[in-house]
C-alpha cells in the first residue's frame, strides 16, 4: 500500500508558538473538551504549558488530572494552497503530514483534498 497523500486547497498558519507535548506516564491537568474538535480537550503539562491534546489518549484520575497513554507533540504544519502533502495519520479531524522538505506537524483535514 503507498502513502497517502493530499493537496493543500487553503493556507494554513501554526496557531500556537510553543505547542504542547507530554510523554507517556506524564501526568497533566485535564480541562474543558474543544466544541470545534470534540476529540480534543484542553491540557496542562507540569511545566505550564497548555493546548489542545487528544483525550483519547489520557486517562482521567478523578481529580482534574490525567496520565498521558502515549507521547504526543501538538506541533502544527504550515502549509501553503497547491502544496502536496503526505498524511501518516489521522486524529480527530486533523492530519499527522509531511510536506516536501521533510517537516511535520498536523494540519486540519478540511484544509486537504485527499489525491
Amino acid at each position: 500500500m503507498g502513502l497517502r497523500r493530499a493537496r493543500v486547497f487553503r493556507d494554513y498558519r501554526t496557531q500556537y508558538t510553543r505547542p504542547i507535548h507530554f510523554a507517556q506516564g506524564d501526568i497533566v491537568a485535564l480541562g474543558e473538551h474543544d466544541t470545534q474538535w470534540p476529540a480534543f480537550a484542553w491540557t496542562t503539562t507540569a511545566d505550564g504549558n497548555a493546548g489542545w491534546a487528544p483525550h483519547a489518549w489520557l486517562r482521567p484520575l478523578g481529580d482534574g488530572r490525567a496520565e498521558a497513554l502515549r507521547d504526543y507533540s501538538a506541533q502544527e504544519l504550515d502549509a501553503d494552497a497547491g502544496e502536496v502533502l503526505t498524511l501518516h495519520a489521522e486524529l480527530g479531524g486533523w492530519w499527522w503530514a509531511e510536506d516536501a522538505d521533510g517537516h511535520c506537524g498536523w494540519v486540519p483535514g478540511e484544509h486537504l483534498h485527499p489525491l
